[in-house]
């Protein structure tokens, strides 16, 4: 019978299994981490004293939230003290913090957002939504990029670039 089942696969036979029927499709990557994200922050909002309800979380949560996450950071920020302060790729180590990345932070607000209306929130009352969230990603964003000394510009899409091309690297071409 496993000989028939790989012939099957083999020719692509759209013959179904009636035990394969029950399975609800594998969630994808994003939907795996939106809901890990969501049980992550439930979870942030029961351990505080006193515990925080849902329908009681508001930005100053959420930022709280992010600022907690902080010490499971991976990113280098160098102080404006230290003396590899805005240096893309300091050549010794340092004591500055480890601090989430920007672009990280970013992502799970996005996840956040999304799983807040879909577990019945209103659009109206995100607390992922809110402006001071966002000024709060912004900041964070420019902080880290001079920490790095590199300022942020969005990725744009480029052509293929060839050497000796005299034009400017910031003109985007349309073919």
């Amino acid at each position: 019978m496993s000989s028939e089942r790989g012939k099957d696969i083999a020719e692509g036979s759209s013959r179904i299994n009636p035990g394969d029927q029950q399975q609800p499709p594998t969630p994808s990557r994003y939907e795996s981490q939106k809901r890990r994200d969501w049980n992550t922050f439930g979870q942030y909002l029961k351990n505080q004293r006193p515990p925080v309800p849902l329908s009681q979380c508001n930005c100053y949560h959420v930022l709280d939230f992010l600022r907690y996450l902080d010490q499971f950071g991976k990113t280098k920020v160098h102080l404006q003290g230290c003396i590899f302060y805005g240096q893309p790729e300091p050549p010794a180590p340092c004591t500055c913090p480890l601090r989430q990345a920007w672009g990280s932070l970013d992502a799970l607000i996005g996840r956040l957002r999304a799983a807040y209306e879909e577990n019945g929130g209103s659009p109206e009352n995100n607390p992922f939504a809110s402006g001071s969230i966002r000024v709060y990603l912004k900041e964070v964003r420019e902080c880290q990029a001079k920490a790095r000394g590199i300022p942020y510009k969005k990725k744009k899409k480029k052509p293929n670039q060839g050497k000796g091309s005299d034009e400017s690297s910031s003109t985007m071409h349309l073919s």
